[in-house]
């Protein structure tokens, strides 16, 4: 009797293991498939390149595209 309580217990987990694998292949699928929002593009301050937002340095003239465009300040 214990074997077979021992069998269905074992049973029972690999099942909960597949179902796991199964639902986090799933979200990969799904997430790869949906394109990203568009990103705003922002102009720096110093040379007029186009880069996103989320790259762009903040400083005293405005949004910059690198760390030296940041230090000369804004033309």
């Amino acid at each position: 009797m214990s074997k077979l309580i021992l069998l269905l217990f074992l049973g029972l987990l690999a099942y909960l293991v597949f179902k796991g694998f199964q639902r986090t292949a799933s979200r990969r699928r799904n997430d790869a498939g949906r394109p990203r929002a568009p990103e705003r593009m922002v102009i720096c301050a110093r040379c007029g390149v186009h880069l996103p937002e989320s790259e762009a340095l903040e400083g005293d003239g405005g949004r910059f595209c690198s760390e030296e465009h940041r230090r000369l300040g804004a033309v």
